[in-house]
């Protein structure tokens, strides 16, 4: 079946005059259908598709306001319109509440009256199937916005999540993130330990994002070094005129994070009289700005960190046993870099894409004994001092793949172990053994760091030193110091 271009419109009376009549009325502005009766009606309405209907009330068998309702329940889109000669109030009553009639017309009509009524329910029927066109188009950009917002959440929390602390697959990390992802559904304080630099920050991030609080903020605070006014002020904030120059209100972190996570760092350091005072916070739920007369309610969660051992520092009396417990109804010890060998090379890897991405310069990574001389260092300054090296790297890059030749002289110095490099001579200056062999393990790093540095060039590294090149291959064969580069090479060729 094809739609006409006009409107259509069916006509339904028992009478054959008024049927004519009608017809002759409309047809120059609707193409016009007719039944005289309302089992013909039906029949045309299932096989036509019809915007608007002109019923008469008073036919036999059914009445008009009985074969409306039917046209209601099945196809509810059509403008219903009866014409009687009746106003019957009952009827009118059954037609609205039964039939939803748009409109009644009485006998007789003018042709001017049943033209305008049959433009004005032809013009209904097209805003409402518009309405409802829109409603659809609104209903599915809701859902798709809803979508891309749960997708960017998605995205959010996986690129925040345990997914963003880089791994190896055999790493000592892979046992640390399995208890914090325990941790992180159960809405208890968590207490992160390590040395520093080695990621707690990030690791108390990842179990926000994995928790029931996902959606709400995560903040962060380092409480070392910082004075008690100052903490004071950043975790409670203040009234008005409370402190010295604060001239509006100020929302301290503990009221900033309701229902969301609060990380403190370095809280071995915090004083007696504010451990008593995040005590009180953690008893209560409620925090109790400076100059305010009267708490405010903060349902957060606490995650903090410390670089100490938390039993030591209790037994010390550093730190309040009662807070001490309170903070740590979960506990998560983070190893040092020194200890996830395996790790260096993919998050030196990453922390180079991302610092090249940051300064708009094009890389495409480390050389074999670049990474090897990273893996072994001990790092004791963990992830912030890799970090630090990687930058220094790039920055007097002139290739794309970057050599041991940009490494840092301590680090190129440092002797190899089996758990990482041991970057201090204190070791050699403080061990027993005669001065020649001291002496000797000293300029063996010495040497190794200085032809890693001038990649291997002899003439260089000799002039550098105050040696012939005849002196200094003695010097390499007698210390059995070898060119990494043509070692891999020969592995390659083997």
């Amino acid at each position: 079946m094809t739609r006409s271009p006009r409107p259509s419109i069916l006509l339904v009376d028992d009478e054959p005059h008024s049927l004519a009549s009608m017809r002759m009325a409309l047809e120059d502005d609707f193409d016009i259908l007719t039944a005289d009766s309302a089992e013909q009606a039906v029949m045309l309405l299932q096989d036509e598709w019809v915007q608007v209907i002109f019923c008469d009330q008073r036919m036999p068998g059914r009445t008009g306001v009985q074969l409306l309702t039917e046209v209601r329940e099945r196809w509810p889109e059509i403008v219903r319109i009866i014409v009687t000669g009746y106003t019957d109030p009952g009827d009118m009553a059954d037609a609205i509440n039964d039939a939803g009639i748009y409109q009644f017309l009485t006998k007789p009509w003018h042709p001017e009256q049943l033209l305008m009524a049959a433009r004005n329910a032809a013009d209904l029927f097209s805003m409402t199937r518009e309405h409802q066109r829109l409603s659809l188009e609104m209903k599915h950009l809701s859902s798709t916005t809803e979508t891309k917002l749960e997708k960017r959440r998605r995205d959010l929390r996986e690129r925040q999540g345990f997914d963003a602390i880089l791994r190896s697959p055999h790493s000592r990390m892979n046992a640390v993130i399995e208890a914090a992802r325990q941790y992180a559904s159960f809405d208890v304080p968590v207490l992160l330990s390590g040395e520093a630099g080695t990621g707690k920050q990030e690791l108390a991030r990842a179990m926000h994002h994995a928790s029931l609080r996902a959606e709400k903020p995560f903040l962060a605070l380092n409480c070392a070094g910082l004075p008690d006014d100052l903490l004071e002020l950043e975790l409670f904030g203040a009234r008005r005129g409370a402190v010295p120059g604060l001239a509006t209100n100020r929302i301290g972190l503990l009221q900033k994070a309701d229902r969301g996570t609060l990380y403190l760092g370095g809280v071995e350091s915090l004083s007696p009289r504010m451990q008593m005072a995040l005590m009180r916070v953690l008893r209560e739920g409620a925090v109790q700005p400076l100059g305010a007369h009267e708490a405010v309610r903060s349902n957060l969660r606490l995650i903090c960190g410390m670089t100490g051992d938390l039993r030591a520092l209790m037994a010390e009396g550093q730190l309040r046993a009662d807070l001490g417990y309170a903070i740590s109804a979960g506990e998560i010890t983070l190893p040092p870099l020194r200890g996830r060998r395996g790790d260096v090379a993919i998050l030196a890897q990453a922390c180079l894409y991302d610092t090249a991405a940051t300064h708009g310069k094009q890389v495409r990574g480390f050389d074999d004994v670049a990474l090897g001389f990273l893996e072994n260092y001990d790092w004791p300054g963990n992830l912030r001092e890799l970090e630090n090296e990687v930058a220094r790297m790039l920055i007097f890059a002139q290739d794309p793949i970057l050599g041991a030749d940009l490494i840092s002289r301590h680090i190129l110095q440092a002797d190899p172990g089996d758990e990482g490099a041991d970057r201090a001579l204190e070791p050699i200056l403080t061990r027993e053994g005669p001065l020649k062999d001291r002496v000797e393990l000293v300029e063996m790093r010495i040497l190794r760091e200085t032809l890693t540095r001038h990649r291997w060039n002899k003439s260089r590294a000799a002039a550098e030193l105050g040696l012939s090149r005849v002196g200094l291959r003695a010097k390499i064969e007698r210390y059995g110091i070898e060119d990494p580069g043509e070692h891999n090479a020969l592995q390659e060729e083997e």
